[in-house]
């Protein structure tokens, strides 16, 4: 049996003690003090926690009992630890029924192991392979087998988030707890044993600018080598790593293993310093895109509430800043890949407010999901919507001014991403448990005609409902369209970790209805004669 292997299967054996709770820590205090700091809403949602666990096992399993159904293939995975960041990796071998893909994980431990950055192979089941039967069955206590652990790497800190290079499938940077962003060749990286004492395994790359800690903004170019990041100094800092790119696999086999933390000496050619810093914000920078189409141009957003494009080209300072994007913090942002003004934001930490933002794919719209305002009772209380804007009349009386609300979900939203191969299509994942499918060109079409069913928020079109808890992240597959992996934060419901997931929804859901149709009407009497014998 591989080493790797029997790791995974004595730490399944052995049982773990109870992860800390996933999103940005909290400084420990005093019992006294927390309880003196808890809000009525917090008090409210204890008392509301039976309830809560008993409605989400009935709507698991509801789900489950239509997967059949609804899913051309779906795997569960059972995680032993929180994962802060989901991602896909380049694909690595495309086979007859079902293609390796490398899939990138973060693992955020209680401190009696090291955290760390996991590189798995993941087994994609092609489109109409999969068996209805084989669908429906699998144990949502146990890992699948469709994920295999290929290598892990010791984090020097929480791996707060993840970011591939697109011009090298093997580069991805690492946000963690502290100022530096770290660059990883993840194949040249030596595989390590995630045991307590354990040196952090070192980075191939460090990148140094920021004065603060930098948390969670973090963006890589599509079109160079550039990487962006912003922190709580309240700058955007940009790095390039061109010169060091093609050195890395070379470089890094000569490497010592272990490191002492975040710092790599100079003398090793190791820390880069940025191109520039830029200034605008002023509150912590809680996201950071490049634009799709231009490596000069990108955009952030922070706890000030405003939304800033930015363009190297002509200097440090904002080309346009939004203020008061909302009258809350923006935590998240990302660029519609099919427009170059296209911006998508989605994830909220903190208990005051989600926004996201994004453009449709027409250069004229945003897309922005508000968490948290107060209701009539003055107890905060999620808005659970996404909401839509068009750009050209962005603000109305200093605040935003939406076009459409995209309202589904039942509690806060967490994370909002388009589509990679359709223009209209997104994604949103909630506090709920659930992870909605949207496509805004069937918003008048609900409108007119009532959509596929009455009662169903405009624009939504299939609800992914496996998660027995909030779902923190997820990604959809460019290498196979309308593959999506996301990953749920557990740990209050089953006391354990987390719970990843890879799946695909039927075709017959997103094709053109007469498509469908007419491919259906091939199997209706195959249809009558089973129901006819049942």
């Amino acid at each position: 049996m591989p080493p790797m292997e029997e790791e995974e299967e004595a730490a399944a054996a052995t049982p773990t003690p109870l992860p800390k709770k996933r999103g940005r820590p909290r400084k420990d205090k005093p019992k006294e003090e927390r309880e003196r700091e808890e809000t009525p809403a917090e008090k409210m949602r204890e008392k509301r926690q039976p309830h809560h666990a008993s409605t989400v096992d009935e709507k698991y399993m509801q789900w489950k009992s239509l997967v059949p159904v609804l899913y051309d293939w779906l795997a569960n995975h059972n995680l032993l630890w929180p994962s802060l960041s989901c991602r896909w990796g380049p694909q690595l071998e495309q086979g007859k029924f079902k293609n390796r893909q490398r899939l990138y994980l973060s693992e955020q431990t209680d401190g009696s192991v090291p955290n760390t950055l996991v590189i798995a192979n993941c087994e994609v089941v092609k489109s109409r392979v999969a068996a209805a039967e084989h669908v429906a069955e699998f144990n949502e206590e146990a890992r699948s087998p469709f994920v295999k652990k290929y290598k892990t790497i010791i984090h020097p800190g929480e791996v707060n988030r993840i970011r591939e290079l697109p011009q090298n499938n093997n580069i991805v940077a690492t946000h963690t707890d502290c100022p530096e962003v770290f660059i990883w060749d993840v194949e040249a990286q030596p595989n390590r044993h995630a045991v307590l004492g354990a040196a952090d395994s070192r980075p191939d790359l460090v990148l140094t600018g920021h004065q603060e800690n930098a948390e969670f903004a973090l963006a890589m170019c599509p079109t160079e080598p550039l990487v962006l990041s912003g922190g709580r100094d309240k700058s955007v800092v940009l790095w390039s790593i061109q010169d060091h790119v093609s050195t890395l696999t070379t470089d890094a086999a000569t490497k010592p293993a272990g490191s002492s933390g975040s710092v790599i000496k100079s003398a090793d050619n190791s820390t880069i310093g940025p191109r520039g810093i830029f200034q605008g914000h002023e509150d912590t920078v809680e996201d950071v895109q490049f634009c799709p189409s231009s490596a000069q141009e990108f955009c952030s957003v922070g706890d000030d509430s405003c939304l800033i494009l930015w363009d190297a080209r002509v200097g440090l300072n904002p080309t346009v800043k939004v203020e008061k994007a909302h009258n809350a913090d923006l935590h998240c942002v990302d660029w519609n890949p099919h427009d170059s003004n296209l911006i998508l934001t989605g994830y909220s930490l903190r208990p005051l407010i989600f926004l996201v933002l994004t453009e449709l794919w027409d250069m004229k719209y945003f897309v922005c999901g508000i968490l948290l305002n107060v209701d009539q009772n003055g107890l905060w209380s999620a808005d659970q919507s996404v909401r839509m804007f068009d750009r050209r009349n962005l603000i109305s009386n200093g605040v935003g001014s939406p076009i459409h609300k995209f309202e589904g979900h039942k509690a806060a939203v967490l994370c909002v991403q388009w589509s990679p191969d359709r223009p209209s299509v997104f994604g949103s994942s909630a506090e709920d448990g659930l992870l909605n499918i949207w496509d805004y060109e069937k918003v008048g079409e609900t409108r007119e005609h009532g959509g596929r069913t009455p009662h169903s928020p405009a624009g939504l079109f299939f609800q992914h409902a496996g998660h027995r808890d909030k779902v923190v992240d997820f990604h959809w597959n460019a290498a196979d369209p309308w593959t999506i992996v996301s990953v749920s934060d557990d740990c209050d419901t089953s006391g354990g970790g987390g719970t990843l997931q890879i799946w695909r929804m039927s075709d017959l859901i997103y094709r053109p209805e007469e498509e469908v149709v007419a491919e259906l009407e091939k199997f209706k009497s195959h249809v009558i004669e089973c129901t006819s014998k049942s």
